[in-house]
């Protein structure tokens, strides 16, 4: 992980593409902004692990559907002896 220290109204670049800008530091709290290109998503980490963990749920087939499914093979193969 690269740390780098930056005051208010101060910058970091990202391969040309992305900026940030620390906009304010209120005790705990950093407000920073960000410029990227509109192809390029930005996430908090938080909201970005419920999107990977709903992808990986939607991806795992249940085993209900999975059986069901084999049950229509197994009926089309008999309707087709």
């Amino acid at each position: 992980m690269l740390v780098l220290s930056r005051k208010k109204g101060e910058s970091i670049i990202i391969q040309d593409q992305i900026e940030v800008t620390v906009l304010s530091v209120e005790g705990d709290t950093v407000r920073i902004g960000i410029s990227a290109p509109k192809h390029i998503d930005i996430f908090r980490q938080e909201v970005y692990a419920s999107i990977q963990e709903a992808n990986r749920e939607s991806a795992t087939p249940l085993v209900s559907n999975i059986e069901a499914f084999m049950e229509r093979l197994r009926n089309t193969d008999i309707k087709k002896d």
